[in-house]
């Protein structure tokens, strides 16, 4: 985690207004460790619900706009412009909003997945190394503590060359169509116009897949996928089984669902090497239960005298999802003032437009190998 910045960073937002999950999370996530102050925002595609929602957030009427566009265009052109811009729309809109932010100068801070299609996420990551400005996305699970160790036990041997990874990302709040009560968030995620071609896979799919990216270290090479709508008449898959193969000759699998009664989110990570293994549960963020082969199995806790990554509590203050996406708001400051952790260790554990790059190609690799009946097909 990255420490003090020497100043408060200024943050705007698009998306995010009243009634709105994700943005409130981001908001709670950049003021906690008092690096971030929200004083700009486009809070909603409404006029008048985007005024009243800065209005309710504290923002001065003078930087509560109507529109992205006009928000990216003023903000630039002020001499107290904001850092950065988190975008926390739905995903059809993430693209253009990058954009107009990237190319008028402002960092930006993602939601994820990054783009609604691969070509749009192939343009943004053009558009981000012609630019040279800072993109971050915000895949939330990257920033616990104990996922961070296991990264960095793997990285040292640990476990010795991975073998087989599984990742179990599950949910219930789509096993009945609450989409056709009008529920919010359940409209545009089963909406393939405004969620893109992806439903679970997307939404989740993705962060089971960085997991398993980032904790191995692991190139992932091919899918074979099984994508399936349960829903009655619901236009987007709410389960997904993937089996994965890696550059170096791993293997691995992934089952996402939405549909699963009994899990809220039930985000697990098991590695298989050949000399050992490793679990983490989201639900237990701050337990790794480590497995060297032959011996019993050693539960690592978080802030335990041996840890290699640093935490924000002492020991037996449990951290949990908040706190691991304020993580990453907190390495994002030490990367745009370079100042806290050394900016590059930040930039090395911080997902950026390459994860979200990839990201979209395992999205589409995934619903090519569907369509196809379950091929294994290129990422």
């Amino acid at each position: 985690m990255a420490g003090a910045v020497g100043r408060r960073l200024k943050l705007g937002m698009v998306g995010g207004g009243q009634g709105a999950f994700i943005g409130a999370v981001h908001r709670i996530a950049a003021r906690l460790d008092g690096q971030w102050d929200l004083v700009a925002g486009a809070l909603s595609s409404d006029p008048q619900r985007a005024a009243q929602s800065a209005a309710e957030l504290g923002i001065a009427p003078d930087r509560a706009y109507a529109d992205y566009d006009q928000m990216a265009v003023l903000e630039a052109q002020r001499t107290d412009r904001i850092d950065a811009v988190a975008i926390v729309t739905p995903n059809h809109l993430h693209a253009k909003v990058a954009t107009a932010f990237l190319r008028a100068g402002i960092a930006v801070i993602c939601d994820k997945p990054m783009t609604a299609s691969l070509e749009e996420a192939e343009e943004l990551a053009a558009l981000v190394a012609q630019t040279g400005v800072p993109f971050i996305l915000t895949q939330t699970y990257t920033g616990y503590a104990m996922v961070r160790e296991a990264r960095a036990l793997v990285a040292r041997g640990a476990i010795g060359q991975v073998r087989h990874v599984q990742v179990e990302y599950l949910q219930d709040w789509l096993a009945s169509p609450v989409e056709q009560s009008g529920q919010k968030q359940a409209l545009w995620r089963t909406d393939p116009t405004l969620s893109g071609a992806g439903g679970c896979i997307a939404d989740i799919g993705t962060h089971a897949v960085n997991l398993a990216s980032f904790v191995t270290g692991l190139s992932l090479d091919k899918v074979l996928a099984d994508l399936t709508a349960f829903g009655p008449g619901r236009r987007l898959d709410d389960n997904a089984a993937v089996l994965l193969r890696f550059d170096t000759g791993a293997k691995g699998m992934i089952w996402a669902s939405q549909i699963t009664p009994g899990t809220k989110n039930a985000l697990r990570l098991r590695i298989s090497g050949d000399r050992g293994g490793l679990f983490w549960d989201q639900e237990n963020p701050d337990l790794l239960e480590v497995t060297p082969l032959g011996e019993p199995t050693r539960v690592l806790r978080r802030s335990g005298e041996q840890m290699m990554t640093p935490s924000r509590t002492p020991a037996g203050h449990p951290e949990g999802y908040l706190e691991a996406f304020a993580t990453l708001y907190a390495d994002a400051a030490a990367v745009l003032t370079k100042a806290g952790s050394p900016a590059e260790q930040s930039v090395s554990l911080l997902p950026d437009v390459r994860d979200g790059l990839f990201g979209m190609r395992f999205v589409a690799a995934c619903l090519r190998s569907s369509v196809n009946g379950g091929t294994w097909t290129l990422v």
